[in-house]
């Protein structure tokens, strides 16, 4: 399976010596579940969006700093490349931001949550068994680093899983769009580092709560097998 990897920040320089950049991240966390995966990168955050929807075989994007209402042209641009995905019934992936940005492409809508600052580990409770959820289990555990939240679904979606923080965590829309608020590729150590960077942004007492949360278990493996369960079934279904 090739993966195009659908850019949409670089990780901070004051971090990136020691835990990389997202491309480097998600190719190293992918290839612990399946070391076959090949990933092709477009940087979309340069202006660099993809012209053709089969390109590759499924598409996957990053998280952001910037949010999906900025004005931006390469998000107006990205938006309707999702867009273009959705008609042509391509499997796609959306992390953090690209769960975002692939609710408010299709009709949803996006806000700045009155909750703040989502930071370290979030727990959710999975709300509705996909038969993709292999194996499965009733709750799913990711580190996360948000403000954004999508408020109202698009048309058809469906929640899978969410937390009174953020209800809608986990999304399914037809058989080929699937959007998570959580970041499988972030590790500890880079979530810690983040919080901290972030700090006076995200408030002080916020990142106390997120840096002691880290003591328990992520399910980032987990994430990652229920994505590539999802993209193949998706492939699968096209052919």
């Amino acid at each position: 399976m090739v993966i195009g990897l659908l850019q949409c920040d670089d990780v901070a320089p004051e971090l990136r010596e020691v835990h990389g950049n997202y491309p480097a991240m998600f190719e190293a966390l992918f290839h612990r579940v399946d070391p076959t995966l090949a990933f092709r990168v477009w940087r979309c955050l340069d202006g660099e969006i993809p012209d053709d929807p089969e390109a590759v075989d499924a598409w996957m994007t990053t998280g952001s700093k910037f949010g999906v209402n900025d004005a931006r042209p390469w998000l107006a641009a990205l938006e309707a490349f999702v867009r273009d995905l959705w008609a042509a019934g391509k499997p796609l992936v959306g992390i953090c931001f690209g769960h975002q940005l692939m609710a408010q492409a299709l009709g949803g809508e996006v806000v700045k949550s009155e909750r703040g600052w989502g930071v370290g580990l979030s727990f959710n409770r999975v709300t509705e068994r996909a038969d993709w959820m292999v194996p499965w289990q009733p709750g799913l555990d990711l580190l996360v680093s948000h403000q954004d939240q999508v408020a109202r679904l698009p048309p058809g979606a469906r929640v899978l899983g969410g937390s009174d923080f953020c209800p809608c965590y986990l999304m399914q829309l037809g058989e080929h769009f699937l959007g998570v608020q959580g970041h499988p590729e972030f590790t500890k150590a880079y979530s810690r580092d983040l919080m901290a960077l972030r700090a006076d942004q995200v408030g002080h007492h916020r990142v106390r709560q997120g840096e002691a949360s880290l003591s328990a278990p992520v399910d980032d493996t987990l994430m990652v097998r229920w994505i590539l369960a999802f993209l193949r079934r998706a492939i699968a279904s096209r052919r």
